[in-house]
C-alpha cells in the first residue's frame, strides 16, 4: 500500500462528489421542464422524434400504461437487435464489415441481445474477432443508450409516485426516455469520447493492419470505431467492450489519466441522480442521506479490495510467492493487473464497476485474491444499490429506503412513513418481491449450473472440482442477475470454432439459453415491481410530520440503511459466498 494509492481511492470519491452536484441539478431541470442551456439544440430533433414515433408526451401515464410503453419498447429492441446479429452478413455492403465476419449462432445472439438490451453487455464472444463495425455501433451501441434511458426513467417515475399528490400519474415514458438519451447521455458521451481519442484512444473504420515483429511473425492489430462505443458504454453503466480485453486494452483506456476519467464516467450519472432525487422531492437532504450511505459503504469496499490486493494472498506466501518476488518494487498482487494502472488503479476500477452495473474491468478478476476477489461479490450481493447502474442503482436503493422505514416504524411502534405518505401492507409487499427477485434469481440459476453437468462445462477445466470453480459459476449468476456484465473469465458460453472466435461458433446452449432469461428476468420484474410500487405511493395523500415521525434525512437513517442493506445480503448471500472466494483466500492451495 502507498500514499499515491490511498489518495487515488480518496481524490476519486471527491472530484466524483463535485461533479455530480451540478449534474444533479441539471437533471432535475430537465425532468421537471424547466429551462437548461441545451434546449435550443434539441429542441427540434425532440419534436421530430415524437412525431417519428406518433407519441404524444404530454399524454399522462399511470404505472401500467408506463409499464406497457417500455415493455412493448423493449421487445421492440430485441428483435431488431437480434436481427441485426444474425444478418451480420448481409450489411457487408455498407463498407462496415471490412473483416467479413459471418453472423453468429442463434444460441450465443440470443445471449448477446439480452445483455445488450438489459444493459448487463455479459460477452461469450470477442468483439475484436466477431462483431463488424456495423453491429457495433447500429446494434450494440444504441442499445447502450436505450437501455440506459429506460433505467433513468424508472428512477424519474418512482420518483414523481412518491412525490404525487392524490394522483396516479408517473409521467410519460417517451418524454423520459427521449429527454435521458438527447439532453443527459449524448452531449456527455460525446465529450468523454473526444476526451479518450485525445489520449490515444481509437476511432476509425479501417481494415485491421497487420505488424511485423522484430522475430519475423505477423500480429493482427484490430482497427474500429472505439471511443464513441467506449464513452456511452461507461457512462451508461453498460460495460460490454469492443475488444476481449476490455478497458485492460490500450485503445480503450490508453493512460492512467483515462483510467481516473473512465471511472468518474462509470459513476458520475448513477451519483448526480441520488442529487436529483433530492432537488426533485424538495428536500436536499434525504438525497444527501441516500448519498452518504452510498458512499460510505463504497469506499469501505474501495479500502478492502486495496488492502487485500496489496498484500496478496495466504496461497502465494505458501507457495514461497512473496508478494515483492512476483510484483517488484511495489509489492502486492500484480497477477492479471495492466503496469500502466497498478495495484490502486485496478483494485478501485473493480470497485467501481461492481458497485454499478457496468461490469467494465481493467485487470482480471479471476486473478485477484481470495478476499479481493470476494469484494466484487459482495458489491454485487447488494443488489446495485452502492451507487448501482444509471436508473437502477436510484430505484433500487429507494426500495431499500421503503423497507428501512417500514422496520424502522414497527421498531418504534408507529405507522411507518416516508416523506409525508403512509408505507402500508401493499407497498411493503411490492418492495419485499423487487428486491428478492435479483438474489433469488442468482441463486436459483447457480443452483441449477453446478448441480447439472450441462452447466459445469461452463468451468474451466483447471477449475472444476475446487472452489475457485464454484466461484466462476457462482459469479457468472450473479452479475448476469444484476445485470452487471463482469465475469471470473474461466466461465464461458462458447466453444471456439474452426473458424476462430465468431460469436460461439459452437455454442454451450445451456449457459446461452440460462444466462439469457436470468438477465431478462432479473432486469424486467424488478422495474415492473418498482413501477407498481410508485403507482401505489402516487395515490396516497401527503400527511403532515409530527413529533413522532421517523426522520429520513439523518446520519441515524443512514446507519439503519446500511444495517439492512448488509443484513439483507447476508441473509441472502453469505452462504455462497463461504463456498467460493473465502475459502479459497483462506487456504493455503493455489487454485486456478
Amino acid at each position: 500500500m502507498t500514499v499515491a494509492g490511498w489518495l487515488t481511492i480518496f481524490l476519486f470519491a471527491a472530484i466524483l462528489t463535485v461533479l455530480a452536484i451540478p449534474l444533479g441539478r441539471y437533471m432535475a431541470a430537465v425532468y421537471t421542464g424547466e429551462r437548461t442551456i441545451l434546449d435550443p439544440l434539441f429542441r427540434t430533433p425532440e419534436r421530430l422524434l415524437y412525431k417519428v414515433m406518433r407519441v404524444d408526451p404530454r399524454r399522462e401515464q399511470d404505472w401500467k400504461a408506463y409499464a406497457k410503453s417500455l415493455i412493448i419498447f423493449s421487445l421492440a429492441g430485441w428483435l431488431l437487435l437480434y436481427l441485426i446479429l444474425r444478418t451480420q452478413t448481409l450489411w457487408n455492403f455498407t463498407g462496415l464489415n471490412p473483416q467479413h465476419f459471418h453472423s453468429g449462432t442463434w444460441n450465443v445472439t440470443f445471449n448477446t441481445t439480452s445483455s445488450f438490451l438489459t444493459n448487463t453487455n455479459w460477452q461469450y464472444y470477442s468483439g475484436e474477432t466477431t462483431l463488424s463495425y456495423f453491429s457495433q455501433m447500429a446494434g450494440l451501441t444504441v442499445q447502450n443508450f436505450l437501455s440506459a434511458g429506460i433505467g433513468i426513467a424508472v428512477a424519474v417515475a418512482l420518483i414523481r409516485g412518491i412525490i404525487g399528490r392524490s394522483g396516479k400519474s408517473l409521467g410519460n415514458f417517451w418524454f423520459d426516455l427521449v429527454r435521458t438519451v438527447l439532453w443527459v447521455l449524448v452531449p456527455i458521451s460525446f465529450v468523454v469520447a473526444l476526451a479518450l481519442v485525445w489520449q490515444g484512444s481509437i476511432a476509425n473504420f479501417s481494415h485491421y493492419l497487420i505488424a511485423h515483429t522484430l522475430a519475423g511473425g505477423k500480429q493482427q492489430i484490430a482497427m474500429g470505431p472505439v471511443a464513441s462505443q467506449e464513452a456511452i458504454k461507461l457512462l451508461g453503466t453498460n460495460g460490454g467492450g469492443f475488444f476481449n480485453t476490455n478497458s485492460a486494452h490500450p485503445f480503450e483506456n490508453p493512460t492512467g489519466f483515462t483510467n481516473f476519467v473512465e471511472m468518474l464516467t462509470v459513476l458520475v450519472i448513477p451519483a448526480a441522480l441520488v442529487f436529483m432525487y433530492g432537488r426533485m422531492v424538495g428536500n436536499r437532504r434525504q438525497g444527501y442521506a441516500i448519498y452518504a450511505t452510498m458512499m460510505l459503504m463504497f469506499l469501505g469496499a474501495a479500502a478492502v479490495a486495496y488492502i487485500a490486493e496489496a498484500h496478496g494472498s495466504p496461497a502465494q506466501h505458501a507457495a514461497g510467492l512473496h508478494t515483492h518476488v512476483i510484483a517488484g518494487a511495489t509489492g502486492g498482487n500484480l497477477e492479471g493487473k495492466e503496469q500502466r494502472f497498478g495495484i490502486a488503479g485496478s483494485a478501485l476500477f473493480d470497485v467501481v464497476t461492481t458497485v454499478s452495473s457496468c461490469g467494465a474491468v481493467n485487470s482480471a478478476i479471476e486473478s485477484f485474491t481470495g478476499i479481493g476477489g470476494a469484494v466484487p461479490m459482495a458489491n454485487l450481493s447488494a443488489s446495485e444499490v452502492i451507487f448501482g447502474g444509471v436508473g437502477t442503482g436510484l430505484y433500487s436503493i429507494l426500495l431499500y429506503v421503503l423497507l428501512a422505514v417500514f422496520i424502522g416504524g414497527l421498531m418504534v411502534g408507529r405507522t411507518p412513513e416516508y416523506l409525508g405518505k403512509k408505507i402500508e401492507g401493499r407497498e411493503i409487499k411490492l418492495v419485499a418481491l423487487g428486491l428478492l427477485i435479483t438474489p433469488l434469481s442468482a441463486l436459483f440459476s447457480t443452483a441449477l449450473a453446478t448441480a447439472s453437468p450441462a452447466g459445469r462445462q461452463s468451468i474451466s477445466a483447471a477449475a472444476k472440482g475446487g472452489p475457485q470453480g464454484f466461484s466462476e459459476s457462482f459469479y457468472a449468476y450473479l452479475s448476469q442477475a444484476n445485470n452487471n456484465g463482469s465475469a471470473f473469465a474461466g466461465y464461458t458460453g462458447y466453444v471456439p470454432g474452426p473458424h476462430g472466435g465468431n460469436l460461439g461458433a459452437h455454442g454451450i446452449t445451456f449457459a446461452d439459453l440460462l444466462g439469457g432469461f436470468t438477465m431478462l428476468f432479473a432486469r424486467y420484474a424488478p422495474i415492473l415491481f418498482a413501477l407498481a410500487v410508485a403507482g401505489a405511493l402516487a395515490g396516497k395523500k401527503i400527511s403532515p410530520a409530527g413529533l413522532g415521525t421517523m426522520r429520513t434525512d439523518n446520519p441515524t437513517f443512514v446507519v439503519l440503511l446500511i444495517g439492512v442493506i448488509v443484513l439483507v445480503g447476508a441473509l441472502t448471500f453469505f452462504p455462497a459466498l463461504l463456498l467460493g472466494p473465502i475459502v479459497q483466500g483462506l487456504t493455503p492451495h493455489l487454485y486456478a
